[in-house]
């Protein structure tokens, strides 16, 4: 018996609306199991749709499906799009040491190829991470200093100056309220002009 453990693509599409301004990265979806729907940031007890919700419609179940536990695919997807808000994340391919989500115990066997992804998105001058392993991996790939968390560096990627946000994890993991939290976001919304 083997205890090689095996690796897992990631399971979506970059999600790449034209005329996108930011570029949202995560680190790599939770196991299938615990999406809530087919898109980004699936997990029901994620924060990432709420933090959405409170910011640009002041109700953080804004994208919740009314009575279900479960976030509005086609809603967030629409919303994103329109926002010019692009989404993916910074592994395509990783092996989970241990049988969960966590960052931690994710080893990236394939980073994404960022430069190709910026490529299909012209009008993109922003790279926000959400999360640690995330933010270490734009730091390893292009020796950029790391932004404080909520704050920004500049860093250039294939000839292209880039803001590169380090924002909280929408992880319910991460010791901050939404409030506080949204807070940060908002201010990088405003100051890429998407909110």
């Amino acid at each position: 018996m083997s205890n090689v453990i095996p690796t897992e693509k990631h399971p979506l599409e970059p999600f790449l609306p034209e005329g996108a301004r930011i570029l949202m990265l995560g680190s790599f979806p939770p196991k299938h199991e615990r999406w809530s729907m087919e898109f980004f940031y699936p997990n029901w007890i994620n924060d990432m749709w709420r933090i959405f919700g409170h910011i640009f419609f002041d109700d953080r179940n804004h994208f919740v499906v009314p009575g279900c536990k479960r976030f509005d695919r086609d809603k967030c997807a629409a919303f994103a799009g329109d926002k010019g808000v692009a989404m993916f994340d910074t592994a395509s391919e990783v092996r989970r040491l241990k049988d969960n989500a966590s960052d931690k115990f994710l080893e990236i066997v394939t980073p994404t190829d960022i430069e190709a992804l910026l490529q299909k998105i012209p009008d993109c001058h922003a790279i926000v991470t959400t999360g640690q392993k995330a933010t270490d991996v734009i730091i390893e790939k292009y020796g950029c200093e790391e932004p404080k968390v909520g704050s920004f560096t500049t860093l250039e990627i294939a000839g292209r100056s880039m803001r590169f946000w380090r924002m909280p994890s929408s992880s319910r993991a991460y010791p901050l309220s939404l409030e506080k939290k949204a807070e940060h976001y908002r201010n990088m919304y405003e100051t890429e002009h998407i909110l």
